[in-house]
């Protein structure tokens, strides 16, 4: 991880003309994930974790939800030096599995270029870049940090989990179904989380976090068509999203929506303990 971090310090010392590149190569913003799923995910991800790790978690379930959506306010302030952390245009590289690209971000930029990367996300870097942060906060007993690191690594590793986020078509703009990112991550969420029947796994160890986050995007991204699919099919004699459109949405799509949540919880409480684990599991404080 350490040529990722050099490469994120180069990219901000480049200023503006780093910026000017980017808006030929990178999207205008947009998100799938709401800040409601975002916490939903950090919520859940608490009750996977074990006896050793759970009370402090569940003493900060609140404060890390809150935090948890902060990437996304990143993403609007900043969206020209914090888009490509949130997604990985799989797309990009061919057909699954996805083989011409390099898990190790070296090879990959060896390979295709920086621009190129940055171009296409760097998604599964930015988690591992993160689960070493949560990694070395636990080792240093840096508890605020370790509040810090959890949360934005939840929300980094939430995105891996939506389908939106593996596509150039990461709104559907490509498919005439624009917004339809918004309508599946956002307003079936806040329309229907209250009904969702999540049961997230326990935590598991993760051998390497980073190649574990491209398996999560490949995951996401084999539901795209049947999410495309199911909210063309909702819309059909329809003049427009309403109450009969997102009620048909949900009976289409909610099982994946919920599935990928589910999922997303089981990963980001194994990312904690993960980091948690590799720092010599450190005695937590109560709160």
């Amino acid at each position: 991880m350490s040529g990722y971090r050099s490469f994120v310090s180069r990219w901000v010392a480049t200023g503006a003309a780093a910026a000017a590149i980017s808006c030929f190569v990178l999207p205008s913003p947009a998100g799938a994930w709401g800040a409601n799923a975002e916490r939903l995910v950090s919520n859940k991800a608490v009750d996977t974790l074990p006896p050793e790790m759970r009370g402090f978690f569940e003493a900060n379930r609140d404060w890390l939800g809150r935090h948890s959506a902060e990437p996304l306010d990143w993403l609007e302030k900043n969206p020209l030096t914090e888009r490509r952390n949130h997604f990985l245009y799989l797309d990009r590289y061919g057909k699954f599995p996805f083989d011409s690209l390099p898990r190790d971000y070296k090879a990959a930029v060896t390979k295709f270029t920086k621009a190129k990367l940055e171009g296409s996300g760097v998604l599964p870097w930015q988690i591992g870049v993160y689960s070493q942060k949560l990694t070395a906060a636990f080792r240093d007993h840096d508890w605020e940090q370790v509040r810090l690191s959890a949360a934005y690594l939840a929300a980094y590793v939430a995105q891996a989990h939506d389908p939106f986020h593996t596509t150039e078509n990461f709104d559907g703009h490509l498919s005439a179904q624009p917004g339809a990112d918004l309508r599946f991550g956002s307003s079936l969420v806040d329309r229907f989380s209250l009904f969702f029947p999540m049961r997230p796994n326990d935590a598991m160890f993760l051998t390497d976090p980073t190649e574990h986050a491209f398996d999560a995007c490949m995951s996401a991204h084999a539901w795209l068509e049947n999410v495309l699919l199911s909210d063309r099919r909702a819309r059909e004699g329809l003049s427009d999203y309403t109450d009969e459109y997102y009620d048909k949405f949900y009976n289409l799509a909610g099982a994946i929506l919920i599935r990928q949540l589910s999922d997303a919880a089981t990963d980001v409480g194994s990312y904690w303990m993960t980091a948690w684990v590799n720092a010599g599991r450190p005695q937590l404080p109560p709160q």
